[in-house]
């Protein structure tokens, strides 16, 4: 067979941002993995799973220079890479966990940050485990209206049990390692107390309020200056009137403004993988929180130019 002629006629697979998809990672910056993934934990809202497409259509409306402060095309400079989805089936949780490790830990083993976009909490710990295997003295720096550090709860796989897993694997150097933005109901007395006696330092979104989002990025970037940095954003972390499509939306957040400028303030630390999670399509309104989960992640892409000077 002959090559087509007129390739106008055919549209390509959607990608975030419409960028080229494939696997050739040679010279990239950076790639972008959907990890269509829900643990089917949560007793009333699953749905996660559907994220990655959710948020690729909605990046469409993304455009790639953001002035003042980065009026550059990180896609360019990143040469960056749509790597589509990682093959699973969310009932299958073990082999789940397995897969997402081994396509991360390709990713990474190539010199290029995995930008990924969840996907429910779970999704983490397989990443942080391939993370680790290149990054011996890997931190944490985990944006959440939940620590995901909690006791056990009698089961392997938990959303609320990812970072106790990671600190019990030695996966992450815990005491350096920053959870930020904790606030709302929780199941249990004591939460917080227990992520402190993990290791982990906490700056609950109360604490944020009051010592303003300035301050609060300035000890986030002293503390973690130099160090290889997984940056974790759970999209609960925003108030539900502008992500209500999550997992486990927790009234009295930040805004879209206060939170991407919060985000924005991490500029200049060294960030080795970025996980955006928690989009839920099936309770999100109108694509407002995969909207906003694109905007997150084109501002990660920035950071990690910006990280690399």
């Amino acid at each position: 067979m002959g090559d087509i002629v007129d390739a106008s006629l055919f549209r390509a697979p959607l990608t975030f941002m419409g960028v080229e998809y494939g696997h050739d990672l040679a010279g990239r910056g950076a790639a972008i993995l959907g990890i269509p993934y829900d643990a089917g934990t949560h007793p009333s809202r699953v749905g996660a799973r559907e994220g990655p497409r959710a948020i690729r259509e909605a990046s469409r409306l993304i455009r790639r220079f953001r002035p003042p402060d980065a009026d550059f095309d990180p896609v360019e400079r990143l040469r960056l890479i749509d790597c589509g989805d990682v093959r699973l089936v969310p009932s299958l949780m073990e082999d789940a966990e397995d897969a997402i490790e081994k396509a991360v830990g390709l990713i990474a083993g190539t010199g290029a940050v995995p930008v990924t976009m969840g996907g429910d909490g779970s999704v983490t710990l397989a990443q942080l485990r391939a993370l680790a295997r290149l990054h011996p003295n890997l931190v944490v720096l985990h944006v959440d209206s939940h620590t995901d550090a909690n006791a056990g709860q009698g089961r392997a796989a938990s959303t609320g049990t990812t970072f106790t897993r990671a600190a019990g694997e030695g996966l992450v150097d815990v005491a350096a390692s920053l959870h930020l933005g904790m606030r709302g109901t929780f199941r249990a007395a004591g939460t917080f107390d227990y992520a402190r006696s993990l290791g982990y330092g906490l700056i609950t979104y109360d604490d944020l309020r009051i010592r303003g989002v300035d301050d609060v990025t300035a000890e986030v970037k002293a503390r973690l200056a130099g160090r290889p940095v997984y940056l974790c954003w759970d999209m609960d972390f925003f108030d539900p009137s502008c992500a209500p499509g999550v997992c486990a939306p927790i009234p009295g957040g930040p805004g879209a403004e206060e939170g991407l400028r919060l985000l924005r303030g991490f500029a200049g630390l060294r960030l080795v993988a970025c996980d955006v999670n928690t989009v839920s399509p099936p309770h999100d309104v109108q694509g407002m929180t995969a909207l906003l989960a694109a905007q997150v992640m084109h501002d990660c892409l920035v950071l990690i130019c910006q990280g690399r000077g």
